[in-house]
C-alpha cells in the first residue's frame, strides 16, 4: 500500500463558524488521536484527502507543520446532500504496529445455474494487519455454489500478513434459490376453489 502526503496545519480555532469557514476555504476539519496523546486538531486540503479516502483504509503521511505522523482514517463525515467531505477522525500509527481494520469483502465468478441470488451477510471482515501493509479489499470466488451453499469467514483466504478478528465462525456470503412466483392463473383458479 502506497502512502499518501498531505500538508497539514495545525487549527487554534474551534466551533462552527472555524469549520465552516474552514470548508469554505477549500480545508476539512480533522482531529487526531492516539498513542496516549491529547488530540491534535488539523486541517487537511479537501480534494487531496477527498481522493485519497477513495482507497479503503489508506495510509496517510502528514505533515504537520514540520513533524511527519502516520494516520488512519478511523470516521470521515459527509455532508448528506452535498457528499462533501465534513470532519474527519484519524488515528495515529507507527511502522511495524498492528492495527484493526474492516476490509471490504467482494465477490467474484457466476454462480450454478437455476437463477440463484447471492446474499452478502457480512460487506466488511475485520482484520488485523501491520499499519504499513493494510490490505484495500478481499476477494471471494463463488464460482458453482448451489443454493443453500454458504462462505464462512475462516473459509476465505486472507492477504499475506493478515489475521482474521471477525468470529471464524460468521457467514459472509450465502447462495439463496430464487423464489418464483405463481402464475396469475394459477392463483385465480386457487382463489376460486376456496370461495
Amino acid at each position: 500500500m502506497s502512502e499518501v502526503k498531505l500538508a497539514a496545519a495545525v487549527r487554534t480555532e474551534f466551533g462552527k463558524g472555524a469549520s465552516r469557514q474552514l470548508r469554505r476555504d477549500a480545508l476539512v476539519p480533522t482531529v487526531l488521536y492516539g498513542h496516549g496523546t491529547d488530540p491534535v486538531h488539523i486541517s487537511l486540503p479537501a480534494h487531496e484527502l477527498g481522493l485519497a479516502l477513495r482507497t479503503p483504509n489508506v495510509l496517510l503521511s502528514l505533515d504537520i507543520e514540520g513533524t511527519n505522523e502516520l494516520a488512519i482514517p478511523k470516521a470521515v463525515q459527509r455532508d448528506a446532500i452535498k457528499g462533501s467531505l465534513v470532519h474527519v477522525d484519524l488515528i495515529l500509527v507507527k511502522r511495524g504496529e498492528k492495527v484493526t481494520v474492516e476490509i471490504p469483502v467482494q465477490a467474484e465468478g457466476e454462480l450454478a445455474a437455476g437463477g440463484n441470488l447471492l446474499e452478502h451477510v457480512l460487506n466488511t471482515l475485520s482484520v488485523e494487519a501491520e499499519a504499513t501493509h493494510l490490505p484495500e479489499a478481499v476477494t471471494v470466488s463463488v464460482e458453482g455454489l448451489e443454493a443453500g451453499a454458504s462462505v464462512l469467514a475462516k473459509d476465505i483466504t486472507l492477504p499475506a500478513g493478515s489475521t482474521l478478528v471477525t468470529d471464524a465462525d460468521a457467514v459472509v456470503l450465502q447462495v439463496l434459490a430464487a423464489q418464483a412466483e405463481e402464475p396469475a392463473a394459477e392463483a385465480e383458479a386457487t382463489e376460486g376453489a376456496e370461495a
